[in-house]
């Protein structure tokens, strides 16, 4: 897909990847909804795209403000071509962590995706073409060491997009899944020194796992991939043979997963 003269939301927009896709998308002639909880963020970031952009505060897992999104997109645009489901959260840890946590990361990193597919969808396969784009992790294809909400709510992600790619591909839908490793954003490195021991040791794990990309290398990896509707983006090439090595042998691998944990220690 071509994303000039299309439509698009991102949540999340309010910085990190999702702010980076929104600059990415209006440098190529996009226009853009930028939606993020924190209100204050998604202005800055509308405001400085001009014209292209305008910004909605609310919940991406809403399906309230998703509704509100797309019927701003609407007036303001034209109708979505393209939607980026990016907001996510990283909080959580072991079995210790709450029913409340656990709700909150299922919301945040899956079911935002499903509601707003299901919002979506049905007018794309309608007018036989839309595009969208989930935000998951190397986590959703391998795990998250220190973070069990985070790991597998984002397997949940993957497993989400490729069920929609395989039911809706035929209908004019495409469907890409972002996996990637250690970005740096408020989600790996947070402002505030509130960080418990899992968050500590899952942050050591992804930064030395492999580099720490920055926001916009990411964000142009993703617009390439969209170019040739590529369902799979690694901007970390390595992490597929990370998938690999843990199909070929998932004994091996996890027995090597537990030693990497060790050395974390």
């Amino acid at each position: 897909m071509d994303v000039a003269g299309k439509v698009a939301i991102v949540t999340g927009g309010g910085g990190g990847i999702g702010g980076a896709l929104a600059h990415a998308l209006v440098e190529a002639d996009a226009k853009v909804v930028v939606t993020d909880l924190d209100a204050a963020s998604a202005d800055s970031v509308a405001d400085a795209l001009g014209d292209s952009a305008v910004a909605i505060a609310g919940d991406a897992s809403s399906d309230d403000h998703i509704d509100a999104a797309v019927r701003l997109a609407e007036s303001t645009f034209g109708p979505v071509d393209l939607y980026f489901a990016n907001a996510g959260i990283g909080r959580g840890g072991g079995l210790d962590t709450d029913e409340a946590m656990w709700d909150l990361a299922l919301d945040v990193n899956l079911r935002s995706h499903i509601r707003a597919a299901r919002r979506l969808v049905p007018e794309w396969v309608e007018r036989g073409g839309g595009y969208f784009v989930s935000t998951a992790s190397a986590a959703g294809l391998l795990t998250q060491i220190g973070n069990a909400p985070y790991s597998v709510t984002k397997h949940a992600a993957v497993g989400f997009a490729e069920w929609l790619n395989i039911t809706h591909g035929d209908d004019g839908v495409r469907v890409s899944c972002l996996c990637p490793m250690g970005v740096d954003t408020k989600l790996l490195r947070p402002e505030d020194d509130s960080a418990t021991p899992d968050q500590k040791l899952m942050q050591k794990a992804v930064e030395t796992a492999g580099e720490v990309l920055t926001p916009g290398a990411v964000a142009a990896i993703v617009l390439e991939a969209v170019a040739d509707e590529r369902f799979l983006i690694l901007p970390h090439a390595e992490v597929l043979d990370m998938y690999r090595q843990k199909g070929a042998d998932y004994d091996r691998w996890l027995r090597g997963m537990r030693r990497y944990q060790r050395s974390l220690a």
